[in-house]
């Protein structure tokens, strides 16, 4: 499942994750590394699984930067990853079901047809003014 993790990176800076899981999955994977201020995993249960009641502790972390997580949950587009130049260093087509995890750098989506995405960024949303247009 591991190959189905492609991360893009420049001189050693890890810009943007792709991930294209299968329908079907037999093991748990985190396909994000331990370190990044995002965590994107599939988790497996079998029938009649439960996970046990909890909730997470109070615990302080300090981010710099917004990630985002893009889920692709219908139709087809092609994600832009540009570095920290503004200089675009991949593009990656997307179809139902992939994921890209955006780490830094810049980014931007061209629809090849009709497309829906879910995204899921730190908060709070402070507006536009967070985003440099370019």
């Amino acid at each position: 499942v591991r190959d189905l993790i492609e991360q893009i990176e420049k001189d050693g800076k890890l810009y943007c994750l792709v991930i294209k899981p299968p329908k079907e999955m037999e093991e748990t994977i985190f396909a994000t590394p331990d370190a990044l201020n995002l965590q994107v995993g599939f988790i497996v249960y079998g029938a009649g699984h439960e996970v046990p009641r909890h909730a997470h502790r109070d615990v302080e972390r300090q981010v710099r930067g917004t990630s985002e997580v893009i889920i692709v949950r219908q139709g087809r587009c092609v994600v832009d990853i540009y570095d920290d130049a503004r200089s675009l260093i991949a593009e990656r087509e997307l179809a139902e079901g992939d994921v890209v995890v955006l780490v830094a750098g810049g980014h931007g989506f061209r629809m090849q047809e009709d497309t829906i995405l879910t995204e899921v960024k730190q908060g709070p949303y402070s507006g536009l003014e967070e985003k440099e247009r370019f």
